[in-house]
């Protein structure tokens, strides 16, 4: 094989490992679920109210007037002071209901906590 084909050879190996690399890491970041999470005084308003096992990046959004946070699965976001956004991302790797609730003082008793279904 002369060189000039080998060259071609590889160059041609090297895009298509390129390609399959690219379209791993994209399909990754396009199968995780968005969940809109609306945070205020003394609620939480998830869209949808549902997820598929997987990664669920929750869309954070404190609509209230004081800071609130969101836990669940173990995992906690920061506290988010009134109108201002963030995100959580957790994988879910099986079906099942799992709980969430504001960490704060009294914010879950007086009506910050909920159960997210997995399904």
């Amino acid at each position: 094989m002369s060189r000039m084909r080998k060259a071609m050879v590889l160059v041609a190996v090297g895009a298509t490992a390129l390609a399959v690399a690219v379209s791993a890491f994209a399909g990754s970041a396009a199968t995780a679920q968005r969940v809109a999470v609306d945070m205020s005084e003394f609620k939480f308003v998830l869209k949808p109210k549902t997820a598929k096992p997987g990664v669920v990046v929750f869309a954070l959004a404190n609509k209230g007037n004081i800071g609130h946070d969101f836990r669940i699965a173990g995992k906690k976001s920061a506290v988010l002071a009134a109108k201002r956004n963030g995100t959580l991302r957790v994988t879910f790797k099986k079906a099942g209901r799992y709980p969430f609730l504001c960490t704060l003082p009294s914010h879950a008793a007086a009506g910050m906590k909920g159960v997210l279904v997995v399904k």
